[in-house]
């Protein structure tokens, strides 16, 4: 079957946004259109040629028009309204600035026929020589965050090269109008239980002057983020906690628990690190940090959650007369004052805090050290054939 039937018949369009680029843009369409007619350009308020470059292809293709500029994420969510409209169930997005390869797009759509409904992201290959240095930071950093987010571990998860499921994205609820929008959507799309997949591209970095870009490194990379940020919060306040009770089965519950293979250095280690996070000072915060950093560390999930837990309600007044008595041993403040049978609560840490601050981080160490070493002593013994 061609490459153009493939579009029509799995009912796909290719959607390039684009904002000043006229120098690149008619030879992207013109490769675009060698693979299929179902084209839509999003004109995100171009002050330079584009729109009469456009006009010239009006017969060829769908166009939509921003009077002023309102950013890619805006662009590439018209430009999904604009497909949803026309009967269209997925879009291939590819930028105008020439950096893509369109000759990609059989690969893609091949990619879509074996994978439907899948979100595909293209990878593109960062270790080649004209890759900026920003461009490669910013890739690692995004796919550090994404894996952290969804557990899913990707190659690129910045390339705007990407087939997106538009029919099912419809049905979920984004908010992002600038670049982050790219990084909104493969994570929320994740999180509905879409799959995020790679697929390898091309792709070509012009230097200097030659080279377009609209990505503002200081606004745009504070903006992505705060948005991880947010997301990462979502990921372990609700997400996570959501799938792990939804695939709650004995047999997971087994699983999880089981120790076999595990050696004692790391579950005495999964010990001492839960006692660390159940002392140091993130109150409200302690168990989904220290899951998550069990997660990073790969260390045994269980054993972190009930060591955590020496901060229950009962013994948060000894942790916090703990980390006061430590932390003026510390500062060679006088301890003649601490009366622990005149309650620690708040109080007692807003009128200590940094006395407080000092010694909880100090008592949560060397509590964590000592529970994690006398914990290999006893799995040693107790382990032993």
């Amino acid at each position: 079957m061609s490459v153009n039937n493939l579009f029509k018949d799995l009912k796909v369009c290719v959607i390039i946004p684009s904002y000043n680029n006229d120098r690149t843009l008619a030879d992207v369409i013109d490769r675009v259109l060698l693979h299929t007619s179902n084209v839509i350009v999003v004109n995100d308020g171009a002050t330079d040629s584009t729109d009469s470059i456009l006009k010239s292809y009006q017969s060829s293709l769908e166009i939509v028009t921003h009077s002023k500029n309102k950013g890619k994420g805006c662009a590439l969510r018209n430009g999904f309204k604009r497909a949803l409209e026309l009967g269209y169930e997925y879009a291939i997005t590819i930028d105008s600035d020439g950096q893509h390869f369109p000759e990609d797009l059989p690969k893609l759509i091949q990619r879509l026929k074996e994978e439907p409904n899948s979100l595909i992201i293209g990878a593109r290959n960062m270790s080649q020589k004209d890759v900026p240095g920003g461009s490669s930071f910013g890739n690692r950093f995004s796919n550090f965050w994404f894996l952290v987010e969804t557990g899913i571990r990707l190659p690129d998860t910045q390339s705007g090269y990407r087939v997106y499921p538009i029919k099912k994205l419809a049905e979920l609820t984004f908010y992002c109008t600038k670049f982050e929008y790219e990084t909104e959507v493969p994570v929320r799309a994740s999180w509905a239980g879409i799959p995020v997949l790679s697929e390898p591209v091309q792709i070509k970095y012009d230097k200097g002057e030659d080279r377009v870009t609209h990505f503002r490194p200081f606004k745009d990379f504070f903006r992505i983020s705060v948005l991880n940020t947010i997301l990462c919060f979502i990921a372990f306040a609700y997400i996570k906690p959501r799938d792990f009770f939804k695939n709650l089965t004995w047999k997971n519950i087994k699983a999880f628990l089981d120790i076999k293979g595990e050696n004692n250095f790391k579950l005495a280690t999964s010990i001492g690190f839960g006692v660390f996070m159940g002392i140091v000072p993130i109150w409200g915060y302690q168990m989904i940090v220290a899951l998550a950093l069990a997660y990073l560390l790969k260390l045994h999930k269980p054993f972190v959650i009930v060591a955590a837990n020496i901060s229950i309600p009962p013994m948060i007044p000894f942790i916090i007369f703990g980390s006061i008595a430590t932390g003026a041993l510390i500062m060679g403040i006088p301890m003649t004052n601490l009366s622990f049978s005149d309650g620690f609560g708040l109080d007692s840490i807003t009128s200590n805090l940094l006395q407080y601050a000092i010694g909880s981080l100090v008592l949560a160490c060397v509590a964590g050290i000592l529970s994690g070493s006398f914990s290999y002593l006893l799995l040693l013994l107790l382990r032993r054939k």
